[in-house]
């Protein structure tokens, strides 16, 4: 059933989508709730375990909500991980303290037996959940992001069993057996596209799709499984939900960022830390998209006069352009809270 969302009017994130430049620019930041805060650390120590605390509604909006309650981002994004798109599908999923994500890896067309989409509403069930109960507790202001990762980066945690450097196993997979390594990413196409859909009539405002690892992959495998997965979620979501805007984070991606908002008719897209600010308002001037970024995040972690200068350098670069002030990845863990404070108060300030 579709959630009452209340006034989208009010919402000044969603503003640049609708054409405005906004000054000073809408504010969030990836991993805005994490370990960098106390208030998180507490709530994951009650969960008892990080995919507990993803499939706990009342928690998980809890801890979505510590850093709007702390800062007044104009955005809050659903706490969740990209893993459970994988974990939903009946894939074994953990994650060991200190060391991240293990699976059970899948390594061929045989091991995809292993991967039922009819199960996987009922392990989203609690998600979908969570972004009802935000909607209805965010301020009215506030916009709600929703987010999965992109069928190729969630693909090469699938396959590898865990987070690499290289990503190797999935790309071998995929230079080996085309026909076989496409069918997982058709399976996550499609689920990934049942996941969002149900998120936005949860309550969620906005999309993001995260490809962490799209910068792994030369030209031609860029395009075909970065690109033309997230095109086909895309035009789907646009189908079912045609006023509700799509960010896509290919991380690593350089100047293929540009043919990337070309191809899948994102509506946003996130820059990373590599990218220019210079590049972030020249290239995509001819693209009918909304820019997001880019600050370095380990600039967070020092504050002070050098990230002082930074942002206000990407924010007067951006002055005038549809533009929403981000990171270029995630907060970490060692980020002292005052210096997200600092950084608010700069950005608001504006230049």
């Amino acid at each position: 059933m579709q959630m009452d969302t209340g006034s989208k009017a009010a919402r000044r994130f969603l503003e640049p989508f609708r054409g405005k430049a906004c000054s000073p620019p809408p504010i969030w930041l990836m991993r805005q709730a994490g370990r960098y805060l106390p208030e998180y650390r507490e709530t994951r120590t009650k969960a008892g375990g990080f995919l507990n605390l993803c499939y706990t509604p009342e928690l998980a909006a809890e801890v979505t909500l510590q850093p709007i309650r702390r800062y007044g981002f104009d955005a809050a994004i659903l706490f969740s991980d990209i893993l459970v798109v994988p974990d939903a599908l009946g894939q074994k999923v953990s994650f060991v303290e200190g060391e991240g994500p293990r699976l059970e890896p899948i390594r061929n067309v045989n091991d995809l037996r292993r991967l039922d989409p009819a199960r996987t509403a009922r392990t989203f069930a609690p998600v979908w959940e969570t972004v009802a109960r935000l909607r209805q507790d965010l301020p009215r202001e506030t916009a709600l992001i929703g987010f999965c990762g992109a069928p190729w980066t969630v693909a090469t945690y699938m396959v590898q069993g865990e987070g690499s450097s290289d990503q190797a196993e999935a790309r071998l997979w995929a230079y080996r057996d085309r026909e076989g390594f496409s069918r997982l990413i058709d399976i996550l196409v499609e689920t990934s596209i049942s996941y969002l859909d149900n998120q936005v009539k949860a309550g969620a405002d906005c999309l993001q799709i995260f490809d962490t690892w799209a910068g792994s992959l030369p030209d031609d495998e860029f395009d075909r499984w970065v690109v033309d997965p997230t095109r086909r979620i895309r035009e789907s979501l646009r189908d079912l939900h045609p006023d509700v805007p799509v960010i896509g984070f290919p991380r690593g991606a350089g100047p293929a960022a540009v043919w990337y908002v070309a191809e899948t008719g994102v509506d946003g897209i996130g820059c990373d830390t590599a990218t220019p600010p210079y590049m972030m308002k020249e290239a995509f001037e001819d693209e009918d998209v909304v820019v997001q970024g880019n600050l370095d995040p380990l600039l967070l972690v020092t504050g002070g006069p050098q990230m002082d200068e930074r942002v206000d350098e990407i924010l007067s670069l951006m002055a005038g352009e549809r533009f929403i002030f981000n990171l270029g990845h995630g907060i970490v863990p060692q980020t002292p809270p005052e210096n997200v404070a600092r950084l608010v108060e700069r950005v608001r300030k504006g230049t």
